[in-house]
This record gives C-alpha cells, structure tokens and sequence, in this order.
C-alpha cells in the first residue's frame, strides 16, 4: 500500500511565509490567541498579502493543517518503505514514524485535535473540522488496509486499536503525563498483533 500524499496548491514567496510564520505560531500558541496583523508582522508581509493568498484566517488554518498532514504522511511513507513485507513491522512503522516525529514537531501534542478543541462542536460549518476529520478517516484507514495486507483476520477491529493506542499516545505527549507514550503504545500494539498473527 502507498501512502497517498495530497498534492497541495504551490505557494507564492510572500505566501510561503505567511503560513511559516501561521504554522508556528498556531501550534505554538493556538489559533484564537493569534490574529492576521502578528501573523503578517511575523512573515514580514502586509495584512493584504496574508488576504490575497488565502483569502481568511480561517483558511490560513485549514491550509496550515494540510500543509502539515502532508508531511506527516511523507514521513509515514519513509517509514513504511523501510518495512516493505506485510506484517507486523509494517504497521508498528507507523509507531515508529509517530516516535521520530514527535519530539521535534508535536511537544503540544497534535495539531488536529488542538485545533478541534478550539473550534468547537463542528457543527457550525466552520472549515476546520472537515480537515481534522478527514485526517483522522486518513489514518484509520492507513490502519485498517495496513492490517488486511498483514492477514489479521478481524482488520478493522484491530485498526481501532491500533488507532487507539496512536490518539491516546499522542494526547499524552500534550499533556505530558508521562514520558515516551509512543514507545509504550507501540509495545502495546507489538502485544496486541502477536496475538492476532499468531
């Protein structure tokens, strides 16, 4: 199975920098505390240039989550490739791709469920929730297909788990509950598939 990476939309200079600077400072300190004008100041950049290229805040946000879900999932592809054979190790990679990435780029935790927590219930059409939804249907999919390929028998009932395990994991890195939590969700998952592959 190949890792589906969205081809996004080139970005202008001016527009490149405006969502480095939207990135960081989104994850850093979360999308309501951080208006257009300290974006723009921090891109260096008019507030007519942040409208012109992504038209709202909102969709600022939207292309600030795709933009990082699509090097998420390169970097799950990476992983993946490492383990070519169907099995186990091929869905443990995603654990270690989680591993590798967290410390660097997700200390808060994940930037889809923060951006959830700020935006409410979902049900007032704002545009975020679409976005995190999808990359959540993503990666339990990535689940589910990558425990058909190894033979699970009950595929989808284990990639719940499996996806379980990954939330849960990536919710205590944000809240700091205790140290290594992809590490242990990985042993939790090495556990849970020698059983079904046994």
């Amino acid at each position: 199975m190949a890792v589906f990476i969205p081809e996004l939309a080139p970005l202008t200079p001016g527009a490149a920098r405006v969502l480095d600077a939207a990135s960081r400072l989104f994850y850093e300190q979360g999308i309501h505390a951080i208006g257009v004008d300290t974006i723009a100041e921090a891109a260096g950049v008019t507030k007519k240039t942040l409208y012109d290229r992504f038209g709202s805040k909102e969709a600022l946000v939207v292309s600030y989550l795709q933009h990082r879900d699509a090097r998420w999932r390169a970097h799950v592809a990476d992983h993946l490739a490492r383990a070519p054979e169907p099995g186990a190790a091929r869905i443990l990679a995603v654990f270690d791709a989680a591993i590798s990435w967290s410390d660097e780029n997700s200390p808060k935790g994940c930037s889809a469920i923060n951006a959830r927590a700020e935006i409410g219930d979902g049900h007032d059409g704002h545009p975020v929730f679409p976005e995190v939804s999808r990359q959540k249907a993503w990666l339990l999919e990535l689940f589910v297909e990558l425990c058909r390929e190894a033979g699970v028998s009950d595929a989808e009932s284990t990639a719940q788990g499996m996806m379980l395990l990954y939330e849960g994991a990536i919710v205590t890195v944000g809240m700091e509950t205790f140290a290594q939590p992809f590490e242990v969700a990985r042993g939790l998952a090495a556990r849970m598939l020698a059983q079904e592959l046994a």
